[in-house]
């Protein structure tokens, strides 16, 4: 039978492209902004090369993000290959992102059922757990403390990423998961917007569920739950 047309795929896509499109503009127009004032009187130009090289970085990190996301979605990414070990893919995020932890003022730690393995390639684990470590890294707040766990819990293995941060408004959980959302203009200045929608998607590509709560003043928890 032939495929039935969907009105909505093609609706999806034009947003999508739209909202790159818009997001790329940003980092593109703060470079042009930049090197315009390195000719101003007394500019500070090697402070100047330093931002605009931050902001060609922000840039490659978003298409980078965008293309893998693409990837997934078009099937080209194989999410469930055998399983991984998570604690240890946990231990490695946490210490690999020590130093950007640090000078954020975020206390990060993973803990867990060592014996605990998930449905994901390695890579697409880390990537999981990289989104949901930075995203407390970026918006948790100075003094917070954010804790990557695996625990068994009857028929499925959950992995959750727990802060005591400064948290989010209830009213904007369910749409932490949506590409490129932020709940606030301080969310728009970090980060590419699409840690969290990749987070969502491999997890379900996997055949599991993700759920955040949380709340102003009460930081912020991710679970992501997985069968066994």
């Amino acid at each position: 039978m032939p495929e039935t047309y969907d009105p909505s795929f093609d609706e999806l896509r034009t947003g999508f492209t739209a909202a790159v499109s818009h997001e790329l503009r940003t980092p593109l127009a703060r470079i042009l902004a930049l090197l315009d004032s390195t000719e101003l009187p007394d500019a500070d130009v090697p402070a100047l090369v330093d931002q605009a090289r931050a902001e060609v970085e922000h840039a490659g990190a978003l298409i980078d993000e965008v293309l893998f996301l693409s990837e997934l979605e078009s099937g080209r990414e194989v999410v469930s290959l055998g399983r991984t070990d998570a604690l240890p893919v946990l231990e490695e995020v946490v210490e690999e992102l020590g130093d950007a932890a640090a000078r954020a003022g975020v206390e990060l730690r993973a803990e867990g059922d060592p014996n605990v393995d998930l449905p994901l390639r390695p890579r697409m684990l880390r990537m999981v757990a990289e989104n949901l470590a930075e995203n407390a890294v970026r918006y948790s707040g100075h003094g917070a403390t954010c804790t990557l766990s695996i625990r068994r819990t009857g028929d499925f293995a959950v992995l959750t990423a727990v802060d005591d941060g400064v948290g989010v408004s209830e009213d904007v959980l369910a749409r932490l998961f949506e590409r490129f959302y932020r709940a606030d203009s301080a969310r728009s200045r970090r980060g590419t917007g699409l840690g969290l929608a990749i987070v969502k998607h491999v997890v379900a590509a996997a055949g599991g569920e993700v759920e955040a709560d949380g709340g102003l003043g009460r930081g912020l928890r991710i679970r992501c739950t997985f069968p066994l």
